[in-house]
């Protein structure tokens, strides 16, 4: 091959790589919730797999960590111990992490009975979804993790698993 040749090649390697990272910081972008899909979290009438009603008020005031999950997707699975052993670690912080399964309310007990957690649980199903693309998760994909500081406001958002590392820097700047 000449210079002209390997030139090209080069020029055209560079330009697929930027266009790959371009597309994927749109696809896997996200926002940052909004006060109105803030108050319609707080506004949703929540309900635990066992079919009892959640009052939000007594999450209000708190660092919230929204986790929207289903039992069907293996990342959501695999960060529940870190999330589990975070909410923990944080309790006493006044932080509060909620699960929102997507999923059907016996898939959820079912779910939970071979792994359950500390922290509450509530069913999300089709509704839970919608909400979640209007706190940012503009892809509607799992997981998706929000934090909601005590004030009310979204702090800080991930699309996909979230590792320890990031969910403590992003608790720790929410509180």
């Amino acid at each position: 091959m000449n210079r002209r040749q390997w030139i090209s090649i080069i020029g055209f390697n560079l330009v697929a790589l930027a266009a790959g990272v371009a597309t994927s910081q749109w696809i896997f972008r996200t926002e940052l919730a909004d006060d109105p899909a803030i108050k319609a979290f707080f506004a949703n009438p929540w309900q635990t797999p066992d079919g009892k009603s959640v009052d939000t008020k007594e999450w209000r005031e708190k660092v919230l960590v929204v986790n929207f999950w289903a039992s069907w997707c293996p990342p959501c699975v695999e960060e529940m111990p870190t999330l589990d052993q975070l909410q923990a670690e944080f309790k006493s912080q006044n932080v509060l992490f909620v699960g929102i399964g997507i999923d059907s309310p016996s898939n959820i007990r079912e779910f939970l009975e071979k792994t359950p957690v500390s922290y509450p649980i509530v069913i999300g199903g089709l509704e839970g979804s919608n909400l979640s693309k209007q706190m940012g998760n503009s892809q509607g994909a799992l997981p998706y993790t929000i934090i909601i500081n005590a004030q009310g406001k979204a702090t800080s958002s991930k699309l996909g698993k979230i590792s320890e590392e990031e969910l403590r820097k992003a608790i720790t700047s929410a509180l």
